[in-house]
């Protein structure tokens, strides 16, 4: 048994693999992984392409859409590889792209997840929004990552092309351990989609492991593809999840104390969203919060440990951002 599992999660995405696949197979050793389509469902033409075009690719079909969440745990649990690597079927890897992610997790035993460099797709020269070089959070439990602050994404000079311990990696390209994936519950479906692959690398490092990113691999990815910025459904899931996210797994000595100052933060977004008269987003900012009160009763057990305040000063992104006009992660206090 090869000792990877470089698994795409698939629905209806026939034009997405015709055109990402090959440089999947092109780019991933042979004697070190097995890539794994895993088809939701599908009823385009996924399938007939796969057979057809990709015969040396294995396929998992599934007769229903699990959704992103349980597809992957389903797929995670039924290959049975030592490592997985959760791939977006929009991803397109560079060359060498996967023997520095397992070097590093064969030598060292301690780290449960890693990312390599994502770049955007239609402009290697930049980073992409999804990860970009590693992600972090910051004292308020807003995400960002090396690379990208906000809706400010850098151009890659290689400031950030040293191997890095991160507090998340990113969705688009994450390879973990197996095991340890399906011993805290892998990723939380109640989350639908944004934020899932934080909530999971929170519960890895609660389980006592690290995770890293590895900027000598490196991956192109498209993104963008689900929703704009300015979707207020995409509005909707941000400022829910986020508030499952800091609900879950905070402990009780902070967790209320930081979903106050979150209260405070969003009121401010909401009152934006209301004077700029963007009524729609106004609505989604207080529809995430109702729905959030009423899903947090799903979790009832919380850790003990609180990673957000007893790790390394962390910046307030919001001030430095909005108001500090601090753009870069390099510039952040």
């Amino acid at each position: 048994m090869k000792p990877i599992a470089v698994i795409i999660l698939n629905w209806n995405g026939e034009k997405l693999l015709k055109e990402f696949l090959p440089h999947v197979i092109a780019t991933t050793p042979q004697d070190l992984a097995d890539i794994i389509v895993v088809d939701n469902g599908s009823t385009d033409g996924s399938l007939r392409l796969l057979a057809d075009e990709f015969p040396e690719v294995e396929v998992i079909s599934y007769n229903e859409n699990y959704g992103y969440a349980e597809g992957y745990n389903r797929a995670i649990a039924d290959t049975g590889r030592p490592y997985s690597v959760l791939l977006n079927s929009d991803a397109a890897p560079c060359d060498g792209w996967l023997q520095p992610l397992y070097d590093y997790m064969e030598t060292h035993p301690t780290t449960g997840a890693v990312q390599p460099k994502i770049l955007s797709y239609s402009d290697p020269t930049r980073f992409e929004y999804a990860g970009a070089a590693g992600g972090f959070i910051d004292r308020n439990g807003y995400p960002y990552c090396r690379g990208r602050l906000f809706d400010t994404v850098e151009e890659d000079h290689g400031q950030y092309d040293e191997t890095a311990q991160i507090f998340w990696a990113t969705g688009a390209c994450l390879m973990v351990r197996s095991e340890l994936y399906l011993r805290v519950g892998g990723l939380d479906k109640e989350f639908f989609a944004h934020m899932e692959e934080i909530d999971l690398c929170w519960r890895i490092l609660l389980a006592g492991y690290d995770i890293a990113a590895i900027p000598a691999s490196r991956v192109m990815h498209l993104g963008g593809g689900s929703l704009p910025a300015s979707n207020p459904r995409k509005t909707y899931l941000n400022f829910r999840n986020n508030l499952l996210l800091l609900h879950k797994n905070l402990p009780d000595s902070s967790r209320r104390g930081t979903l106050l100052r979150r209260r405070l933060y969003d009121t401010t977004a909401w009152l934006k969203f209301a004077v700029t008269l963007d009524f729609a987003n106004a609505a989604t900012v207080w529809r995430a919060h109702r729905d959030f009160r009423t899903m947090r009763r799903k979790y009832t057990a919380h850790p003990d440990i609180d990673l957000l305040h007893t790790t390394p000063r962390r910046p307030n992104i919001i001030l430095d951002y909005y108001l500090r006009g601090r753009r870069q992660v390099s510039s952040l206090k």
